[in-house]
């Protein structure tokens, strides 16, 4: 089922909300997809999706390769019969600011400071689509 992102079912972002492995999906140059596991954060009044990650890693090159204009992404996560996949545009900030906002939402999504990481970046995906079949909460 799609939804507007901004203003997600109580659900989905409860879905969001709980501790889950995700995947995120970049593009390879040849057009191949590239599926990782990531821990996301998930910010519908930003319309905003953040990961964390070393600022080498192949998925922080997949989406600088995309230029200015950001790469085309995907980030999805399940428990048994539920899923969500947030979609949308990809791009990689260094700004310590941004880093920091980041690594504060993962830690209060992952219950756990992230490891010390001076070349730490986060992606940031300015979310046009969701989706999946995520658990039911009172009054959807």
């Amino acid at each position: 089922m799609a939804l507007d992102v901004s203003a997600p079912p109580a659900g989905f972002l409860d879905f969001w909300r709980e501790r889950h492995v995700c995947t995120l999906t970049t593009l390879r140059p040849d057009g191949t997809p590239h599926v990782v596991p990531v821990g996301v954060t998930y910010d519908p009044d930003e319309r905003l999706a953040r990961i964390i990650t070393g600022g080498s890693t192949t998925k922080v090159r997949h989406v600088r390769a995309a230029g200015p204009e950001g790469a085309r992404v995907a980030v999805c996560q399940m428990a048994g019969r539920h899923w969500a996949t947030l979609e949308g545009i990809a791009t990689v900030s260094e700004d310590p600011e941004r880093v920091a906002e980041a690594e504060r939402r993962y830690a209060i999504r992952y219950g756990r400071e992230p490891r010390e990481n001076p070349a730490r970046v986060v992606i940031e995906i300015a979310l046009i689509r969701g989706m999946g079949n995520w658990p039911e909460t009172a009054g959807e």
